[in-house]
């Protein structure tokens, strides 16, 4: 019998845990890197994570970018994670950074990936300048989601982050910071194209080459930083449906067209509030994402959270929810509606959780999260049932360890 391939292997749900786990270790054993002065500086981060849910009836995934999720076996695929970034400054002025993470991918690989990689330029203590490819911040938090050592939660709310899959963008950004009372305040501009795939199914959506663009407005004041921010996305290719439609749409070609989504534009609105001083962690989103075509259903999105430090533990409590709403599409055939309905999301979340510090850089995580939504509300788990609905309610357990070195 020839030897299973590598990639086989991989994929398995538990290689990834165990893989990321020597890696961990090795690095451990290795002696402190150079002195923090010297140009060029490595640093990593990491999670080895557990989780099972209640429900055989879908799957739990940590966002849109996974292909296949947790059931009611112990799984690690949905939060392991392990990271590399380097920094090199060029000069005063100028630097270099590049990160690569090793995750389970929306081609179900665990492949390494380039995260970031881009050149900074601060001419001034004001201005920032960035080029190549960043990684994405249309929501406050969104661009360190995967460095689950920087979060108080196992992960970041899925009510609120799972609409958002992308990851890194190509291109370029702009900032510029002013003094404001007691206060800081920063102005970003960005505009650059999507590298990115998202799974639907057993097909991929290909967003590679979508231009993206946006601006935000944050405010630093002692343990307070708020911000407001606008994005938009205009997708470069439709869903893949068309062998979906040419089986079942009574007209395909005019299902195509209702169904677009090539060309089209998405908006994401969002707002946020964080205050960490003393033993309190408190943080509070808003979202509202605005679909330009029939075939994604808008949403409003959102959570609350809060945790307070008793030495080196930190309890926490949190809830979020999420509502998407459709347009009137009766009598359009079935398979249109089918489709549409497959981005609907009504249900909360209820969260409770610990978090023990309980070495430097090292933090133990254990939470518990409380699914609860309507029947129809199915977006994004995978594999749900044929036909479409299954019961809205769901407990998540999940156990990490994060790490930053």
């Amino acid at each position: 019998m020839s030897p299973t391939p590598l990639n086989e292997r991989l994929s398995r749900p538990g290689a990834a845990w165990r893989g990321i786990l020597v890696g961990l270790l090795a690095l451990l054993a290795q002696p402190a890197s150079a002195e923090a002065d010297l140009p060029f500086n490595l640093q990593g981060f990491g999670t080895l994570g557990l989780a099972r849910t209640t429900s055989d009836q879908v799957e739990f995934v940590r966002d849109l970018s996974q292909p296949s999720g947790i059931r009611k076996d112990w799984d690690g695929r949905a939060d392991s994670v392990f990271g590399l970034q380097a920094t090199w400054q060029i000069a005063p002025q100028l630097s270099a950074v590049v990160q690569g993470k090793v995750k389970y991918h929306y081609d179900r690989s665990y492949d390494p990936q380039l995260a970031w990689a881009f050149l900074k330029y601060e001419p001034t203590p004001e201005w920032s300048l960035r080029l190549g490819r960043l990684g994405t911040e249309f929501f406050m938090m969104a661009d360190s989601r995967w460095v689950g050592y920087s979060f108080l939660t196992v992960r970041p709310p899925g009510d609120y982050f799972w609409y958002l899959p992308f990851y890194s963008i190509h291109g370029g950004d702009a900032a510029y910071s002013v003094p404001l009372g007691d206060g800081l305040v920063r102005l970003k501009a960005f505009y650059g194209e999507s590298n990115g795939r998202v799974p639907l199914a057993d097909r991929q959506w290909d967003v590679e080459g979508s231009p993206m663009s946006g601006v935000s407005v944050d405010y630093y004041r002692g343990g307070w930083h708020l911000r407001a921010s606008y994005a938009n996305i205009r997708a470069s290719n439709d869903l893949p449906i068309a062998g979906l439609l040419q089986a079942y749409s009574p007209d395909p070609a005019a299902s195509a067209a209702f169904l677009a989504t090539r060309n089209q534009r998405t908006d994401y609105y969002s707002l946020g509030v964080v205050y960490d001083q003393g033993p309190w962690q408190v943080q509070f989103m808003l979202n509202r994402i605005e679909q330009g075509n029939n075939a994604l259903e808008s949403s409003e999105g959102g959570y609350l959270l809060a945790g307070y430090r008793i030495g080196t533990v930190t309890p926490y409590l949190g809830y979020s929810w999420v509502h998407s709403r459709a347009n009137n599409h009766d009598g359009r055939p079935l398979v249109e509606q089918r489709v549409i309905a497959d981005s609907h999301s009504d249900q909360t979340t209820g969260i409770v959780g610990a978090r023990w510090d309980f070495a430097s850089n090292l933090a133990l995580k254990a939470q518990w999260d409380a699914i609860r939504g309507d029947a129809s509300s199915i977006f994004p788990y995978r594999s749900e049932p044929a036909s479409g609905r299954w019961s809205g309610r769901m407990d998540v357990y999940s156990v990490t360890l994060d790490f930053i070195f």
